[in-house]
């Protein structure tokens, strides 16, 4: 059904959960598993309090970071995956990225690390999900995530979806 899955990570809960549903479906389908973390280049910073060449730096190693664990935990399973740091509008790099590795479906957390500037300027996994025709699998975080990480086949009831 799948070849090749990406899945986008900010660090999250929600996207640590989403990771766990991406890992799983790689493992179910014996697909190729792709991980994204985005350094978005829209937030801007006072230059006379941070240095933007060193606040960048530390949002890439950040995101590298995230990533790092990603491939730690595709590891347990036996997965291998491809990562790659791109930096952008969130959405629009997630989509490029999906296009280059042929991916479908893409795998996001529900919520991002601020609900506050995702109310804002719009959430990413919303633009995610109106502008591209691949599909998505938007994963919510707490309890009922956790008890169906290892099945994504299965809604929080435990019924296969």
């Amino acid at each position: 059904m799948y070849d090749s899955i990406l899945v986008a990570t900010d660090g999250s809960e929600a996207a640590a959960t989403a990771v766990d549903h991406a890992v799983a479906l790689a493992d179910r389908f014996d697909a190729a598993l792709f991980g994204v973390a985005v350094v978005d280049e829209r937030t801007d910073y006072d230059t006379g309090i941070v240095d933007p060449g060193e606040a960048r730096q530390h949002l890439e190693e950040r995101a590298a970071g995230w990533l790092t664990d990603l491939e730690t935990r595709a590891r347990e399973d036996g997965i291998e995956a491809e990562t790659a740091v791109r930096s952008g509008v969130p959405h629009e790099e997630i989509l490029a990225y999906a296009d280059e590795v042929g991916a479908d479906p893409i795998v996001v957390g529900s919520r991002g690390r601020s609900s506050f500037k995702g109310a804002l300027l719009g959430s990413t996994v919303d633009r995610v999900v109106r502008t591209t025709a691949r599909s998505v699998l938007v994963v919510g975080g707490g309890e009922d995530a956790d008890r169906t990480a290892d099945d994504p086949t299965r809604g929080a009831d435990g019924e296969r979806t």
